[in-house]
């Protein structure tokens, strides 16, 4: 075991999820079989926890230790239920303001943006399962805290995240610069999920779709490029600005 958050080895993992340890992410060699590599997996799945297999370059990047096949991350937080928080808000006679993460991969922006969140007044975070940070101690400490406070619920797919929101009757803002709609003009002043996208090719288009709107930060420089911490910052507090 290289550190606290890190465990590799067949048995190690299996006995972590019995446990019912939080676990954040689970890495499974591509092309290998075995009665216990396939308990793992029959565990992982009874568990809801959905294994990447990957070559075996990447476990061996990960750590020089004996991995059989299997590395996986416990989480520092424990993860929420979407529904459960939403309702909860609701119930509280408040209007949710939830973030949904695209694929936003860099540990110190999802800290960041954790920070943001929680400055904001956002009710949750809403994560993948894969292609997002993972929530590591890094991440908490580069939230300053912020991943112990706001509930972080994670998602097989950000699709079912929005479907469920839109149920809800929550409106779903993206915020993109495929838009020619400010941000001033989205609907944030209602219960309503705002989703930001990486930084390389920003929201995907199939969430795109599915937005009730589209909010376009205004920029007025050369580079026309924002961090998206920083981005997913300006909306929060548009968002903050409309509710006040």
């Amino acid at each position: 075991m290289a550190n606290d958050q890190l465990i590799y080895g067949l048995r190690p993992i299996l006995q972590a999820v019995q446990d019912g340890q939080t676990i954040d992410k689970v890495f499974l060699q591509k092309g290998i079989s075995g009665a216990l590599y396939t308990q793992l997996e029959g565990t992982l799945r009874d568990a809801g926890i959905e294994p990447k297999y990957v070559p075996v370059e990447k476990l061996n990047r990960v750590t020089r230790g004996n991995h059989q096949g299997a590395v996986a991350y416990l989480s520092p937080i424990d993860f929420h239920d979407l529904e459960e928080v939403i309702m909860k808000v609701m119930e509280d006679g408040r209007m949710p303001l939830i973030l949904a993460l695209d694929r936003i991969t860099d540990v110190r922006n999802f800290g960041a943006i954790a920070r943001t969140a929680d400055c904001s007044g956002v009710d949750a975070i809403v994560i993948p399962k894969n292609d997002s940070a993972p929530v590591s101690a890094d991440a908490v400490r580069t939230s300053t805290g912020a991943l112990l406070e706001v509930p972080v619920c994670k998602v097989n797919h950000m699709k079912d995240a929005v479907y469920l929101a839109q149920s809800l009757g929550l409106k779903i803002i993206a915020g993109t610069e495929k838009s020619e709609t400010p941000m001033y003009d989205a609907p944030f002043n209602e219960p309503c999920m705002v989703i930001m996208g990486n930084e390389e090719t920003g929201v995907h288009k199939s969430l795109l779709q599915l937005a009730d709107s589209k909010a376009l930060i205004p920029m007025h420089g050369q580079i026309n490029s924002l961090n998206v911490s920083v981005a997913t910052g300006i909306i929060l507090y548009e968002a903050v600005r409309q509710r006040s």
